[in-house]
């Protein structure tokens, strides 16, 4: 195979990931406006749609795996293909958390909580996969830090989130069924919410060790 050829194949890898991350950020945008708007036709529709991402994340883990059988990359295009393998397991599982929040959308029936803005911190968490994937598009090294920075604030968010809820419950002191199922409905999507900047940090980790062989923000 020519360097144009393989050239092209490496190309092409970046560009069906990128494609990826378009698809699960819509998804978990969808999810997170089911979430605020009970809307239980389109949390339908978000979960329906998983198949599609988990069938775009098995067809580029193999062309990973053949780059990397058949190609045997060394140095920078090994750390590419390595971290691009990385970062689609990254998507799906923020994937399948947009299914996670489509799901309690489906359970519920009133915001108990209107306290905590569940639609302004997965925004925030959206942008940091997106800042991430930027990042992995244009070799930035330095961005990756950035969406390092911005998690902290998100967890600082969503500790405080879920504190409210918490003390909710231990200040109405209620055994009630319904109630139980708010306060776990809730701390489960705060939860979710911050994995999805976990997984936008771990994609920023990946990118900054494919540039820079930087192994910092791996954890």
């Amino acid at each position: 195979m020519s360097r144009n050829e393989y050239q092209h194949q490496l190309d092409a890898l970046r560009e069906d990931v990128l494609e990826m991350s378009d698809l699960v950020c819509s998804r978990l945008r969808r999810a997170l406006e089911a979430y605020e708007s009970k809307d239980g036709d389109l949390a339908d529709r978000v979960i329906a749609g998983d198949h599609e991402i988990n069938r775009l994340y098995l067809d580029l883990e193999q062309d990973c795996i053949d780059l990397l059988a058949l190609q045997q990359p060394v140095a920078g295009d090994l750390r590419f293909v390595a971290a691009s393998f990385k970062i689609i397991t990254d998507l799906e599982r923020i994937g399948d958390l947009a299914v996670n929040l489509a799901e309690y959308a489906q359970q519920a029936e009133r915001n108990r909580y209107p306290d905590v803005d569940i639609a302004h911190v997965g925004t925030e968490t959206i942008a940091m996969v997106e800042d991430a994937m930027q990042a992995y598009a244009a070799d930035d090294a330095t961005a990756t830090h950035d969406v390092a920075a911005m998690d902290d604030e998100i967890d600082d968010r969503c500790e405080r989130a879920s504190r409210i809820v918490v003390q909710d419950l231990v200040e109405t002191g209620r055994d009630e069924d319904d109630l139980l199922e708010d306060v776990s409905r809730m701390l489960l999507t705060i939860r979710d919410i911050e994995r999805v900047g976990d997984h936008a940090v771990n994609i920023a980790a990946r990118t900054l060790y494919m540039v820079d062989n930087d192994d910092e923000l791996i954890y």
